[in-house]
């Protein structure tokens, strides 16, 4: 099966390269044939990869260890979850995964567009069985990125998957970032096709906002996705460290998110033709700069890869995107001249220009300081990073300025607001945010300035918001009579695009909200107990209640349980555990590799609305150090004396059962005789604010993405035509 994969990779590869020269043939005067045969190329690619992707999973699930991959990522221990979706946990798998979604999500496109832009469409099948290409080919020739490399004697047990990565959250995560990442190569593809044809009017912005809206959709998801993990499973307490790769996911997300409100003003004013071309060329160039980084080993992070062999190709791709891009752009720049200008600077169009500027502006300062290392050691020689006060110093105002904006944005008038206006539409709302803001700097410090802004204004979009609604609503209500849940539910199925958008704006408002208080207000306090032993954070009170272990084939765990109480009253019973996973490092020993493998944390969460209580374990094994290592003399001793033996195999099997018993012997001294161990526990406000601010953010971007019923009505009527005109020719 492993050859059949390779053989379908490398005829997927002399598909897209077929494709490729059809396609550019066919849009140079070739003919409508060499076009369609270009797009039919994306239709098998997509098929040959799913195939090849159908494979690899079916190795995982069934444990062939004759796959080097499977051997290096799974196990037979490994639960069935995430035996399939470790086949992204490595470096080939998930660039088979990045190039099967590209050539799904290009499939879709071009589907969608077929009867549209033709003079645009075979450029765009270009650009996007090229960057296929490029994935395809790492895929065959790179060493270390060929998923079908067969062992010549597949081992009895593989490896097993990272033990950080045994979270659904970060499983779910990446392909959610990839279809994100691949889905912003559509815009991509389309706005260089534009460029090419000499077609950058607005209709090839319609034809891509869609897959443009889906992309930021899921990189929002997979970015909350990725946060959620780090809250739970590393263990230190936060759910956003600006760490690189974090980074480079954010950063088409901004640029995806301005050219979404920018792209309306293409489409109405036919203005920012240079600004839309350029946010979507900078979004796909932003995506693929992500993937290189966790690819590249450049920049230390938790999330990447490591140093390997694909780091210098994708360093060239993102080069050559960046110059084609500028490239275009400057040729065809007396096309992209505005139809309009600016009529006044208290507009819809003012604020959004404004909106993207502070986007771009907070792209370019989390830019900034994700390379600033690479910046330092190239001019001083020495590498020095800029670490989280440092971002939050600097990226702070952008967000108290967008959120603002984002309340004002919507609902200003196009073109120019009057003062009168300008009243009747923010009076209400900014009185709301103006009381709320009042209301708790009375309660709280100026030291907080920032988070009780961040609330005032939240508030202001909120009360934006509900009042478009209450309008909307009374006057659905006043032509149809209708009762106020079935006109709502009427105005935004009616205008799907314009309500998605204020929720996924009030989304933000109260993620952000979520950061101000969990970072704001938020005690933590590290200590180290014994049980019986007590410690106070916040108005909590945590007692040590006794110490838990667990022993398996796959971890050691130890652990505790903790009596919390809040004002003399019983507030949880939590568990939380620090698991040891055996280390492939042999030099360890026969037990000591158990207990020097890497370690995991088991968060204990008591979450509300109001306020997470947070509790993690760090067991001090010093305390065993001594009878690991006089173990590890013992059974190296042992097992040299059972190659002696007539029967080895059978001797070597009762030693690892003593083994397991000794290592069993030794966590369970952590229960029979325990010891200090260290904890941190943290009290934080409305953290869970996040989490529902990003359900409603991707709430509203899927209502702005489903199609409106208008656009079904119409889709059928055509079906209909096409349909009686199929009847009469037969």
């Amino acid at each position: 099966m492993a050859l059949l994969g390779r053989a379908l990779l490398i005829l997927a590869l002399a598909t897209a390269l077929y494709g490729v020269g059809a396609s550019v043939y066919g849009a140079r005067g070739g003919g409508v044939r060499w076009v369609a045969s270009g797009r039919r190329a994306v239709f098998v690619l997509a098929g040959l990869l799913i195939a090849a992707f159908a494979i690899l999973e079916a190795a995982f699930l069934r444990s062939d260890f004759s796959f080097d991959l499977v051997a290096s990522y799974s196990s037979t221990t490994t639960p069935t979850f995430y035996k399939a979706t470790a086949v992204w946990s490595s470096q080939a798998g998930s660039l088979l995964l990045w190039v099967m979604l590209l050539s799904i999500w290009s499939s879709l496109a071009l589907l969608a567009v077929r009867h549209k832009l033709r003079d645009v469409q075979p450029w765009a099948t270009a650009v996007l069985l090229l960057l296929a290409s490029f994935f395809l080919g790492l895929l065959v020739i790179a060493p270390d990125a060929r998923p079908f490399v067969q062992l010549a004697q597949a081992p009895v047990e593989g490896n097993g998957l990272n033990p950080l990565l045994r979270h659904p959250a970060m499983m779910i995560h990446p392909p959610m970032l990839y279809s994100g990442y691949t889905l912003s190569a559509v815009p991509f593809a389309f706005a260089l096709g534009a460029l090419a044809a000499r077609r950058v009017g607005g209709e090839w912005l319609k034809a891509v906002r869609r897959f443009a809206l889906a992309g930021w959709l899921f990189l929002g998801v997979g970015i909350l996705l990725g946060a959620r993990w780090s809250y739970t499973e590393l263990g230190w307490g936060g759910y956003w460290g600006w760490d690189a790769v974090e980074n480079a996911s954010l950063l088409p997300w901004l640029t995806g998110t301005a050219f979404l409100h920018s792209a309306m003003i293409g489409e109405r004013r036919g203005m920012l033709k240079v600004w839309n071309v350029a946010l979507v060329l900078g979004t796909g160039v932003l995506a693929v700069l992500g993937t290189f980084l966790v690819r590249s080993g450049i920049i230390d992070s938790i999330h990447a890869f490591g140093a390997s062999t694909v780091g210098g190709p994708f360093l060239v791709l993102v080069a050559t995107m960046t110059a084609v891009s500028v490239g275009l752009v400057i040729w065809r720049r007396d096309l992209l001249r505005s139809e309009h200008t600016l009529d006044s600077l208290v507009s819809r169009e003012a604020i959004f220009l404004l909106q993207n500027v502070l986007l771009v502006g907070l792209a370019f300062t989390i830019a900034l300081g994700t390379f600033f290392p690479l910046l330092s050691e190239a001019l001083t020689g020495t590498r020095r990073s800029l670490g989280p006060p440092w971002f939050d110093d600097y990226t702070v105002p952008f967000a108290l300025v967008l959120v603002l904006l984002t309340g004002v944005g919507p609902l200003i008038a196009w073109r120019r607001a009057t003062p009168r206006n300008l009243a009747a539409t923010f009076a209400r709302p900014a009185l709301v945010g103006v009381a709320l803001l009042a209301v708790l700097a009375a309660l709280g410090s100026a030291h907080h300035l920032r988070a009780w802004l961040m609330f005032g204004f939240a508030g202001f979009v909120a009360a934006c918001v509900g009042q478009e609604l209450v309008r909307g609503v009374g006057a659905r209500r006043a032509m149809t009579g209708e009762p106020a849940p079935r006109a709502l539910v009427s105005l935004v199925s009616r205008n799907r695009r314009r309500y998605g958008g204020y929720l996924a704006h009030v989304g933000v408002a109260v993620l952000l909200v979520g950061v101000a208080a969990s970072s704001s207000f938020k005690h933590t306090t590290d200590v180290s107990l014994k049980p019986g032993g007590t410690a106070r954070v916040a108005d909590y009170t945590i007692r040590y209640v006794r110490p838990t272990t667990d022993f398996s084939s796959e971890k050691i765990s130890f652990g505790a349980v903790l009596d919390v109480s809040r004002g003399g009253r019983h507030f949880a019973t939590l568990k939380t555990t620090r698991g040891y996973y055996p280390s492939k490092d042999l030099s360890l020993g026969v037990i000591g590799r158990f207990f020097g493998g890497e370690p995991t944390s088991e968060v204990a969460l008591k979450s509300s609305a109001r306020r997470d209580f947070w509790a993690v374990i760090a067991p001090n094994l010093i305390p065993l150090r001594a009878q690991i290592d006089d173990g590890n003399r013992r059974f190296l001793k042992a097992m040299r004396a059972a190659g002696t033996t007539p029967d080895p195999r059978a001797q070597l099997g009762r030693l690892f059962a003593l083994r397991d018993a000794a290592i069993r012997g030794l966590a369970e001294r952590w229960v029979r005789a325990p010891w200090a161990a260290d904890f941190r526990f943290i009290s934080s406000p409305m953290v869970a604010w996040i989490w529902i601010g990003g359900i409603i953010v991707a709430g509203g971007g899927l209502t702005a993405l489903w199609p409106a019923p208008q656009a079904s009505r119409r889709r059928a009527l055509y079906l209909a035509r096409v349909g009686r005109e199929v009847a009469e020719r037969v």
